[in-house]
């Protein structure tokens, strides 16, 4: 591990600190300076957080533990005492957002592609690829400026179901192009383990971190059991992506989005509310790690390439997420701001879509690289332009809603969401 690049990331790490506290000063999300400070430092700009960084194996690992981390905040809300109430509004809301951005993103691709000659495979690709969301950004806004209401309690649970649908429907489409072009097939099983596995981790080692936790103990004894076992769910999981996929496959904010969910169903509330307040500052800091980490592989200098496709991928994308959003919320029921706001929170998308692309690119780039050069340009282009737009949106999403500093009990440095019983 050389010294130099950890001190690099420790330097990149402070500047996204100081620069998202610049941009709160102008009533901004701290999150977009983090994301700012990543397309900055990255190897397509000032370089200090380059690929020598970025590529490295102790990195990558760091920030899959991290991203367990930031999946605490998703789980901690999957309390089925909770959920019971809304369950069903927030399955259907999931299901119409999600599927009808791939339907929408896909139909319209479908149409320009025909138009151009390219083949239409490649519409269902970016459908796959557009209807994930990554739900670290509009996290860290709630985190940031303590929202609660129907908007945030619809959107934190519907961020790890929105995650696995996302996976199954992109797999499955991958699973069906990789079969009708010559080249090398991916497996189907990969599908279920994909989705599966991240679940089964975290909900094995949540079950354990439960019965250690359920005891009220010292602070110190408490975070060393939380962080010792939300460790092991992490190192289980790249154990299994070195041993099964040879590659990072997993998503690790599923593990720990299982991870929680299994031991915050297991204590009361009370205590639930202070291990979250004493994990508060480790969330903290992988917050910002994780954007930065997002940003970083952002090309800025893609935003003056961006063309025809980057601006149909961006708008079709954003129609399919705000209309399938607010018709689920209005079939259900739901009040007036989850139809209204739901949509825009949705939005942020570039590390999923990334990790899609990537997968994708790989895919075709053999039988099909023509088709594999448009994919990557377009989504890149888009990354860039959709990142900062839409988590500029997602604030004001959630201010409009009115649900900003609502949470009862808490101050700005407490990141559990209380919602009334």
């Amino acid at each position: 591990m050389n010294i130099l690049l950890i001190l690099r990331l420790a330097a990149a790490i402070g500047i996204a600190f100081l620069v998202g506290k610049l941009v709160s000063k102008i009533k901004l999300p701290a999150i977009l300076g983090w994301l700012l400070a990543g397309m900055l430092l990255g190897p397509h700009a000032l370089g200090l957080l380059d690929n020598a960084v970025l590529e490295t194996a102790w990195y990558q690992t760091s920030v899959h533990v991290l991203e367990c981390a930031v999946g605490l905040m998703i789980g901690t809300e999957l309390v089925w005492k909770k959920i019971k109430r809304s369950g069903a509004q927030i399955i259907i809301t999931t299901l119409t957002q999600s599927l009808g951005t791939f339907l929408v993103v896909t139909l319209v691709f479908g149409v320009v592609f025909w138009l151009s000659d390219i083949p239409l495979y490649l519409a269902a690709i970016f459908g796959g690829i557009a209807l994930a969301t990554a739900p670290a950004p509009a996290l860290s806004i709630v985190n940031e400026f303590q929202t609660d209401g129907p908007v945030t309690r619809t959107l934190i649970p519907m961020a790890a179901l929105d995650d696995m649908v996302g996976v199954a429907v992109f797999f499955s489409v991958i699973s069906v192009v990789s079969a009708t072009v010559p080249t090398k097939k991916l497996p189907v099983y990969m599908i279920a383990l994909v989705i599966v596995l991240p679940l089964a981790i975290g909900a094995v080692v949540g079950l354990l971190a439960g019965v250690l936790l359920k005891k009220k103990t010292s602070k110190r004894v408490t975070l060393l059991c939380l962080i010792g076992t939300l460790l092991l769910s992490a190192g289980i999981g790249l154990m299994v992506n070195a041993l099964l996929f040879q590659k990072s496959v997993l998503n690790f904010m599923l593990i720990g989005m299982a991870f929680s969910t299994a031991f915050a169903n297991m204590i009361s509330p009370e205590r639930l509310e202070e291990i979250m307040s004493y994990f508060q500052p480790i969330l903290g800091f992988s917050m910002v790690v994780v954007i930065l980490n997002l940003g970083a592989p952002l090309d800025y200098h893609l935003i003056l390439g961006a063309g025809l496709f980057t601006a149909v991928y961006i708008l079709a994308r954003a129609a399919g997420k705000y209309g399938g959003a607010y018709l689920g919320a209005r079939v259900t029921h739901a009040p007036d701001t989850v139809r209204k706001y739901l949509g825009l929170t949705l939005l942020p998308h570039s590390g999923v879509s990334l990790v899609f692309t990537g997968i994708a690119v790989s895919v075709l780039s053999g039988p099909a690289p023509e088709c594999a050069q448009i994919i990557q340009g377009t989504i890149a282009a888009a990354a860039v332009i959709n990142e900062v737009i839409a988590v500029i949106l997602s604030k004001k999403a959630f201010e409009w809603a009115g649900e900003f500093q609502k949470s009862e009990g808490s101050n700005p440095a407490d990141c559990h969401l209380s919602s009334p019983e």
